[in-house]
């Protein structure tokens, strides 16, 4: 069929040179009279009537009769070559009919695809799409658009998410669900309860469903997205018969973008947690692991709050965020009030509310946290390099009535908390990436999944007024995800958390006892040190654009708790090996 197209296209190439062959004849003379025996193509070209040729002696001598019967041979020639070349386009449109899908599967190879163009685009956006990436996947943040996808007016909505069948075993008891307690493992020793027992169980809560809309208003582009699975508060039954899963709010938020600036408002990750490509608000830009833990990786550093933020794109590879976040004066419960704060000294009254223990939601605020982040992206051939600066900075204050001062006038103590985190993602090589970060603080201990406090509370030995004294945390991940094959990745980190010591005396207590974090006494859950080695492996059976993809993702860890303080007959430390299976569905 190939040779037969060539065959026909020579044929009007060599035509139509005949055809300007035959004008450039026309136009000279000389050389139409070599052609006077020419025989005519037609045979039913009717006879010329020969003229006679009248000269004069300036004037160019008339055409002959022999001239201008073979200028009529020229105009029958071209009049024949012209329906052959109708004839001809006529069986080449036929041709390019019966070829059909043939010839658009030869133009999409011709072209060049998406993902190659994204390869070598200009943005790291493009530059930096994770394969195999399970939580989002993607695909979703791709130029093609789901099948699910649909129009309403000028929004275009894509729904998303997927369904999730987890299997997890632990050595040791956590007694925590689909999520480890990293803070709370317990001991195993021959005298533990809990910590002497394993658990495994199934589990369908970290199934995900997800809606992002999006539209042109105003010159720019306006995303909103919620997204939300079924790890919520669970009922004291759940395990019994039904197993209902509470659906929880994980994201909720609006983001505009206009040529350099953007505003985001509503819940979304904090700015402090790592990103994997610029400062990207879907979760497809975050870093939170690949672990099958829905509470992730130790030493990770992130939140889902409420926030609003803005952000600055000087150029493609830079970005600068300014974010105002939701605040919470956190101590957790493993922190030691001085008697008079928890209300237990008479006549003092309880003030343990000032404070979130863990356990509430009611504590006073003085100001929303703030966080500033400087992201680069640096393309290193067609990979790309990412690295991030962030600091936080939040306010504390605790108020001593007149009940706790035996007297004295009502007052306000203030503390301000801060941090710093420094973070990279750079593919090393094709489809391999290399991930650190970093993150200090004093008063910042929260964004470290919550393992340990901000603060604690601390009693002036002679105005016995409250203040907050803070407390030195620190984390950091270190860690690969290697995309070797097409449908296989692997992964690994390795992550720890550290919480210092912070002392004080209680002034009104018999004996004065120490109070706060980390002293000779204190109880087990004052953690010094958490750690966590991870590896795992996600196995794509299947993916297709028009039915999503078919996961199987493991994640085998060790995790170990050494507090401050241990007891007599305890082991220095706290300790469980954890086993994820999970089978996944992802929408396409």
């Amino acid at each position: 069929m190939r040779a037969l197209v060539v065959t026909l296209l020579m044929c009007v190439l060599f035509a139509g040179h005949s055809a300007l062959a035959a004008g450039a004849d026309k136009a000279n003379p000389d050389k139409a009279t070599t052609m006077a025996a020419a025989p005519s193509t037609d045979t039913k070209a009717p006879a010329t009537t020969p003229q006679p040729a009248a000269t004069t002696k300036d004037a160019t001598p008339a055409a002959s009769p022999a001239l201008e019967a073979e200028l009529e041979q020229l105009r029958q020639l071209l009049e024949s070559q012209q329906a052959a070349l109708k004839t001809q386009q006529e069986e080449i449109e036929a041709l390019k009919t019966q070829l059909g899908g043939r010839g658009s599967n030869m133009a999409s190879t011709i072209a060049p695809s998406s993902a190659a163009a994204a390869s070598s685009g200009s943005t790291p956006e493009a530059a930096i799409a994770v394969a195999g990436t399970q939580y989002g996947g993607s695909d979703q943040n791709s130029d093609q658009k789901s099948p699910l996808s649909f129009k309403i007016g000028a929004a275009n909505f894509t729904p998303g998410g997927f369904v999730d069948f987890t299997s997890y075993t632990r050595t040791t008891n956590v007694g925590s669900g689909i999520g480890t307690s990293f803070g709370s493992i317990p001991f195993n020793n021959a005298s533990a309860g809990q910590g002497g027992q394993t658990e495994s169980r199934f589990s369908a809560q970290n199934s995900r469903v997800s809606l992002k809309a999006e539209a042109a208003v105003g010159g720019g582009n306006i995303t909103g997205y919620v997204e939300t699975d079924f790890l919520g508060n669970a009922p004291s039954n759940l395990n019994v018969t039904s197993n209902s899963n509470t659906l929880r709010m994980r994201l909720y938020f609006a983001d505009y973008r206009h040529g350099k600036w953007e505003m985001l408002a509503g819940q979304d990750w904090s700015m402090l947690t790592p990103n994997r490509v610029g400062e990207g608000v879907l979760p497809t830009d975050i870093f939170y692991s690949q672990d099958m833990d829905t509470n992730y990786q130790v030493g990770l550093v992130w939140a889902r709050q409420a926030q609003f933020r803005l952000l600055y794109h000087p150029t493609d590879r830079w970005t600068m965020g300014l974010s105002f976040e939701n605040p919470d004066q956190y101590t957790g419960s493993a922190v030691t009030f001085p008697e008079c704060f928890s209300g237990t000294n008479k006549p003092c009254t309880s003030q343990a509310n000032q404070v979130d223990q863990g356990t509430s939601t009611t504590s006073p605020a003085v100001f929303p946290d703030i966080v500033v982040k400087v992201a680069r992206d640096q393309h290193i051939g067609d990979k790309n390099w990412h690295f991030e600066l962030a600091g936080v900075t939040s306010q504390y204050r605790l108020f001593t009535p007149t009940s706790a001062s035996m007297g004295g006038p009502g007052s306000s103590q203030s503390a301000t908390g801060g941090g710093v985190s420094f973070n990279m993602n750079l593919e090393m090589f094709k489809n391999f990436h290399l991930i650190a970060d970093t993150f200090w603080s004093d008063g910042e201990g929260r964004y470290i999944f919550g393992l340990g406090p901000n603060f604690i509370v601390n009693q002036n030995p002679t105005s016995l007024n409250y203040y907050p004294s803070l407390v030195h945390a620190g984390s950091g991940i270190g860690g690969f995800e290697w995309q070797f094959t097409k449908k296989s990745m692997f992964y690994g980190y390795y992550g720890g958390a550290y919480y210092g010591r912070t002392v004080g005396l209680d002034p009104l207590a018999t004996g004065n006892p120490p109070i706060g974090y980390g002293f000779t006494g204190s109880s087990g859950t004052n953690n010094r040190a958490i750690q966590e080695g991870t590896l795992g492996v996600i196995q794509t059976f299947w993916k297709d654009p028009s039915y999503g993809a078919l996961q199987l993702i493991t994640q085998a860890s060790y995790v170990t708790r050494a507090p401050w303080y241990v007891g007599v007959g305890d082991p220095k430390n706290a300790h469980t090996t954890m086993f994820y299976l999970d089978l996944r569905y992802v929408l396409p």
